[in-house]
């Protein structure tokens, strides 16, 4: 599964990302919120399969404990979450580029609306549902940064695939671990000796496209720019070979 270039992006921008940090924190909240909300108010992850995978994706982002432990204290709560909603859009950036939006709102006209706001300004249009997510793959992805070479490629391919991964990719120093959905909890807890710089259930291409215009180029970055920037969008998926 070649291509999959998520943490070098990432690598690439890490002091825009850290600035982003708190932003970041305020979506994983709400993302836990929501997990106890849909788990029946379950705050145990052994007993919470959502929770347990968003729990994961938050210490990956280095979310801290007590940060986690607020979350879930207020989603056990009266009316906590009541009022969200995960609302997936699809549609097509400039030159075609597919683009799936992932979004947590209490507010679905104002997201629609600024869905197909971000989509027209920046040359692309919003699509039917369906219409770009055949192209993709619903993955976990486990991210390891191997840049101190703390960890042997060939060791941690071995106990990925014993952990019961689905593949594994070796791109310079980053090691990337593929499971099926269903699989993620589990290879995450076989794996625990292992920390995880990305951690979370992705849409993977299955295959990307590379733009031409420098035009296209621009308006893409700030298409992905201006939604990352959106309070409701939780995640943002495409298929562009930046």
């Amino acid at each position: 599964m070649s291509g999959h270039s998520k943490w070098h992006n990432i690598q690439k921008t890490k002091g825009a990302q850290d600035a982003k940090r708190a932003a970041a924190f305020t979506k994983i909240a709400k993302e836990l919120i929501v997990a106890v909300k849909e788990g029946g108010g379950i705050t145990d992850p052994a007993n919470n399969s959502r929770l347990a995978t968003v729990i994961t994706k938050a210490k990956a982002a280095n979310m801290p404990n007590d940060n986690i432990k607020r979350c879930l204290e207020k989603a056990s709560g009266a009316g906590g979450g009541d009022n969200y909603e995960s609302i997936t859009y699809e549609g097509y950036g400039p030159g075609g580029v597919a683009v799936i939006v992932e979004t947590m709102t209490d507010n679905r006209n104002r997201t629609a609306g600024s869905m197909r706001h971000h989509f027209d300004k920046f040359g692309g249009n919003l699509g039917a549902s369906g219409c770009v997510s055949w192209s993709f793959d619903k993955k976990g992805v486990l991210v390891i940064d191997n840049e101190e070479g703390d960890y042997d490629e060939e060791e941690v391919m071995m106990d990925a695939m014993e952990a019961g991964a689905d593949d594994f990719e070796a791109e310079g120093d980053v090691f990337t671990i593929y499971t099926l959905p269903d699989d993620f909890n589990d290879v995450v807890a076989n794996l625990s000796k292992y920390t995880f710089v990305s951690a979370q259930i992705e849409m993977v291409p299955q295959n990307y496209q590379k733009l031409e215009s420098e035009e296209h180029i621009k308006l893409m970055e700030k298409l992905i720019d201006i939604m990352e920037d959106d309070d409701d969008v939780q995640n943002i998926w495409h298929n562009w070979e930046e």
